[in-house]
């Protein structure tokens, strides 16, 4: 005889298997090869700079960020300062690859020109940039005398700018000869520049934001012409 057919909503026969969800794999864990983990955290707390400002950046977040655990990162960053130190040195080696290009582009024979294009690659960076300049450039989010990379690139920047107006002078296209003096000054002006825009105060000096990089060569251009024997600095 063929068995009788329970009934579709009969309950099931004691000793019967309950029907077992599928099966579902967890996501593997994002492989980290050496040295990885460390170039992931230095771009997630560059990214977090970037949105919050500096006081956002912490090694907990960053390894929230990186999808890590919080104590993944401390072989690499032992504290904050550790983390803000790699941050430091990450954004002063954009800021080089940013004079670097300028440079590229600079008219040959004409170290004022060259002055020029490093003043403009400055603001134009730190305007595009300002939490990770405002990182590099002040002293209160990571120790510069204790950050090798920091120190060194900054060094070989601020002799860039002594060789080119060596060059500038050596040509005659100075009218003084202090050049220590003016490179001083050409300091004090792009880092005033740069700080005027990131505390907010173009607005009442009535800049708009999409004329900040224009009025930044204007700027640059009226200083060259000042410390120029030439004839008025043209583009």
């Amino acid at each position: 005889m063929s068995e009788m057919r329970r009934p579709a909503n009969s309950p099931p026969r004691r000793g019967s298997a309950k029907p077992r969800p599928a099966a579902t794999r967890a996501p593997a864990a994002k492989p980290y090869h050496h040295g990885d983990l460390r170039r992931v955290l230095i771009d997630a707390a560059m990214q977090l700079g970037g949105e919050g400002g500096p006081e956002a950046v912490s090694v907990r977040e960053a390894a929230r960020r990186a999808g890590v655990s919080p104590g993944a990162p401390f072989r690499h960053f032992p504290s904050r300062d550790a983390l803000m130190n790699a941050v430091a040195e990450e954004a002063q080696r954009r800021f080089r690859v940013e004079i670097e290009a300028a440079l590229a582009d600079a008219p040959p024979g004409d170290p004022l020109g060259r002055f020029r294009c490093l003043g403009i690659a400055y603001l134009r960076w730190a305007m595009k940039n300002p939490t990770h300049f405002e990182i590099i450039s002040s002293r209160r989010f990571f120790d510069h005398d204790r950050s090798a990379g920091v120190s060194g690139d900054n060094a070989e920047l601020i002799g860039l700018t002594e060789r080119t107006l060596a060059e500038a002078f050596s040509a005659g296209q100075l009218r003084a000869a202090d050049l220590k003096q003016i490179q001083i000054a050409g300091r004090a002006l792009v880092y005033g520049f740069a700080r005027m825009k990131i505390d907010g105060h173009f607005p009442r000096w009535g800049v708009a934001d999409s004329d900040a990089e224009r009025t930044a060569e204007g700027i640059i251009d009226l200083f060259i012409e000042g410390i120029s024997k030439a004839r008025p600095f043209s583009r």
